[in-house]
């Protein structure tokens, strides 16, 4: 490779990590709008259909768990590399599937390999990047989930007016081609051999207990692991609470989703920027809090009838909190973990999908016809993210308290 080709590769860079944290996650819902019609053609009941996305939610979270190590140990472009391939080929898998049985196996290693690039992507930032230069990049990767969530139903509408749900599955092949492609030409290796950890199992275990038995680390990845618990369920209650109970049309619920989601995007970025000035604390408190106004108004309106204004605004202040605390929670859970940030990354990718994926079910518990249950749900895990947040915040104070002067710069 040439200089001048290693530059431009170094400049690309950042895009295509910003591109490796969205085919996972699109993963999960391009294919929405077709589900009906996959139920019907797979002779499947609703309930096993959907187990389609479980699987592939499952996945990403545990794809995440051991991908993380695995990059620690032998890098980060190999096991990406293995990661896209898998990815491609299931998707392939997940097109050409006879059953609903094999759509779902299929779905759960698609899902294995789609979370290789979100712990890629987030462990090569911190390879790569420092400071307030780290938390703006968390914030982009912020941003760009968002903009994920926006586009994958409304892209896989889109095709499904022209392909049916096989044809789904193999654009989502053709994307992870490209991302194949733009790899090989671009992601050199971030994490050099000297900086690599060694040993197998024993090694990730002590790792593992050493991340786990931080408080700071484990502040911070509670803390997200309870807001993506709030958004989830926001996501998996929230077409129910404004089609069944408030009567919108699918046109003006897209909208509405389309409106949280720009919320959740426009304060991922500002968080990635406000942090350089309010410090990271202030940021992931601020987060919390406006989180825990929109779970209070939902609470409320499950408790008593309100207009539908108030649930657009708390469903809005929901999303844009998750997303204001990602970028802080996200620097504060690696910066300490230069030599492990795949590992790291791993258990914050696991725990946010892991307690998504454990709440979100929930939220149905009183069927279609009440707010409630989404209301308690958001308004516990919000309480219980508050709480992970003041434990952290106690203690950064005492280890800055203990610390020399000049040793504690990331706050």
């Amino acid at each position: 490779m040439t200089d001048k080709t290693s530059h431009r590769a170094r400049r690309t860079l950042p895009a295509l990590l910003l591109l490796l944290t969205v085919f996972g996650p699109i993963s999960m819902d391009l294919y929405l709008p077709a589900l009906p019609a996959l139920t019907v053609e797979l002779g499947a009941v609703t309930s096993v259909a959907q187990l389609t996305v479980t699987a592939c939610l499952i996945g990403l979270a545990a794809g995440q768990l051991i991908a993380g190590p695995l990059s620690d140990r032998y890098g980060r472009r190999g096991i990406l590399l293995i990661g896209i391939v898998a990815y491609i080929v299931t998707s392939a898998l997940c097109a050409l599937s006879a059953t609903v049985g094999l759509l779902i196996l299929a779905r759960l290693v698609q899902g294995l390999a789609g979370g290789v690039g979100i712990v890629i992507a987030t462990a090569a930032g911190r390879d790569l990047y420092a400071g307030s230069t780290l938390i703006r990049f968390y914030g982009r990767l912020t941003v760009v989930g968002g903009l994920a969530a926006i586009v994958g139903p409304l892209l896989g509408g889109l095709l499904n007016t022209t392909v049916d749900w096989r044809g789904l599955f193999l654009f989502l092949a053709v994307i992870g081609a490209g991302i194949l492609v733009a790899t090989l030409l671009v992601f050199g290796e971030t994490l050099p051999v000297e900086r690599r950890t060694r040993g197998g199992l024993g090694q990730t275990l002590h790792d593992y207990r050493t991340l786990l038995t931080d408080r700071v680390f484990l502040g911070a990845v509670l803390n997200q692991g309870f807001l993506y618990a709030a958004l989830f369920a926001y996501l998996a209650g929230s077409t129910y609470v404004l089609q069944d109970i408030y009567g919108l049309s699918p046109q003006w619920y897209a909208a509405v989703f389309g409106l949280n989601s720009t919320g959740h995007m426009v304060f991922g970025y500002l968080s990635g920027r406000t942090a350089q000035r309010w410090r990271i604390g202030g940021t992931l408190a601020a987060g919390v809090a406006v989180t825990g106004l929109g779970a209070a108004g939902l609470l409320v309106a499950g408790i008593t009838p309100v207009p539908l204004g108030i649930v657009i605004v708390s469903l809005f202040a929901l999303s844009s909190g998750v997303a204001a605390s990602a970028p802080p929670a996200t620097t504060l859970a690696l910066s300490d973990y230069p030599q492990m940030a795949g590992t790291a990354s791993s258990l914050l990718g696991m725990i946010r999908f892991g307690f998504g994926g454990v709440v979100a079910p929930l939220v149905g518990l009183a069927g279609a016809t009440s707010i409630l249950p989404l209301g308690m749900v958001t308004a516990l895990t919000g309480l219980l993210a508050a709480a992970a947040c003041l434990f952290l915040a106690r203690r950064r104070a005492r280890a800055t308290t203990s610390a020399p002067a000049g040793a504690m710069t990331a706050s």
